[in-house]
């Protein structure tokens, strides 16, 4: 039997967490942390809600995973997030030494890695292109809004 707690799966929760910051009006970036196959976080952007550009979808995850976790370090995590993550994510991303990161659509003007590909802990395993599509078509809508 196929596994359906898998890469898919995830994404799907990520993209449902981007579609509640899209209909708040945030830039509709989603993330989940998962632990043994366990979702521990979920977040979206809040960057206008709490007028704060650190409010990014990744490091609210981070914080909830942590406090679920009782630790700054998330070994044996994955965050799954919408769009690749920018370097300020990706620098606590290293800092907090999560496992994994599996990312929908890339970033090519303000993603990692564009600006700072090395930034992540070197243990750090990259995936991407996980339902990229649905992440840059929420994208291109939110911004077409906008426009």
């Amino acid at each position: 039997m196929d596994d359906i707690l898998n890469d898919d799966y995830f994404m799907k929760q990520a993209l449902s967490e981007a579609k509640t910051a899209f209909d708040k009006g945030e830039v509709p970036i989603g993330a989940v942390i998962v632990c043994n196959r366990r979702i521990i976080a979920r977040a979206h952007n809040l960057t206008e809600t709490l007028n704060d550009v650190t409010a990014h979808a990744e490091m609210q995850a981070i914080t909830a995973a942590a406090s679920v976790l009782g630790g700054k370090y998330l070994k044996d995590c994955t965050l799954y997030v919408t769009v690749e993550p920018c370097p300020m994510c990706a620098g606590a991303l290293a800092w907090a030494q999560i496992s994994r990161i599996v990312y929908g659509a890339g970033d090519e003007k303000r993603g990692y890695s564009t600006v700072a590909p090395a930034i992540l802990h070197p243990k750090t395993q990259v995936s991407f292109g996980v339902l990229a599509e649905e992440a840059q078509g929420l994208m291109k809508r939110f911004f077409a809004q906008k426009r």
